[in-house]
């Protein structure tokens, strides 16, 4: 979601409510509904503290995933890097299709994962790379003891990008709850409602329309930030984009070079196999 849409929408949500709270003012006795005041800021602060420490509950549970993905996609980078030096230790035979599939590994992750978990999707699917990498793997017969612990070292690697991919795709689906957006939705909806029996002709429509607005932005502001935090892989401003990746691809380009190593193609540009 872009920023303009969002403006958008916290406007037309702000223009809604001001619209409501100043018709119901047209109808409203001098000194709103309440005959006792103090009682019904009493019931409104009730009310606002309770929404207000379950939204701040969400927020945090919502931050605390989006961080998470980021560090996942930003681990899992550093660990495909890792993984290239060490194949670069296993017997010759071995050392190019390991190559060759880590960097098709991390194609396929900037070019085809990544717009499957803008939509939603990509949480649960394999990443074929990964397999083809154990299947090489399995060819591998250490001689020597470097080969041997660069074996093991490669093992200890593989765990820690799977572990880091799991971080990155737990956020593609999001992870508030569907009940727990219905409490929410539900309760900007009861303070709404009770904010509208805080009309007063008495008082100056403007007055009334900053009370009405005020809350209005806030809420909405407040849900679409929660809609970001839930959705870090949206095409719009502050998504998580697949820079670590990229970066990693980079380097392990010019790494092969200095190497002096070549691939053959297992791949093209976008991780797709030939």
């Amino acid at each position: 979601m872009s920023l303009v849409w969002a403006g958008l929408i916290v406007l037309l949500v702000a223009a809604v409510t001001i619209a409501a709270m100043l018709a119901a003012r047209r109808r409203a006795p001098e000194g709103s509904h309440f005959q006792d005041g103090d009682r019904a800021a009493g019931v409104f602060g009730v009310l606002a503290t309770g929404f207000a420490v379950l939204l701040g509950f969400v927020v945090f549970l919502s931050f605390q995933s989006y961080d998470t993905s980021r560090s996942g996609a930003e681990a899992e980078a550093q660990v495909v890097s890792q993984q290239f030096e060490t194949a670069q230790t296993f017997p010759a035979a071995a050392r190019a299709p390991l190559s060759d599939d880590l960097i098709c590994y991390a194609r396929t992750v900037v070019y085809g994962e990544w717009p499957q978990m803008r939509s939603g999707s990509g949480a649960d699917l394999i990443n074929p790379w990964s397999i083809e990498m154990f299947r090489t793997l399995r060819t591998v017969e250490p001689g020597t003891a470097a080969q041997q612990a660069a074996y093991s070292k490669w093992l200890d690697q593989r765990t820690d990008r799977q572990s880091a991919r799991s971080d990155r795709t737990h956020g593609a689906e999001g992870v508030i709850p569907a009940p727990l957006w219905i409490v929410l939705f539900l309760s900007a909806i009861v303070i709404f409602a009770f904010m509208l029996l805080f009309a007063d002709s008495g008082e100056h429509p403007v007055v009334q329309a900053a009370m009405m607005g005020g809350i209005a932005v806030v809420i909405t502001s407040t849900f679409l930030l929660l809609w970001f935090l839930d959705n870090p892989y949206h095409s719009g401003v502050g998504a998580l984009p697949p820079t670590a990746m990229k970066r990693t691809l980079a380097i392990l380009d010019q790494e092969a070079k200095l190497v002096g190593l070549r691939f053959d193609g297992r791949c093209d540009a976008h991780g797709v196999a030939r």
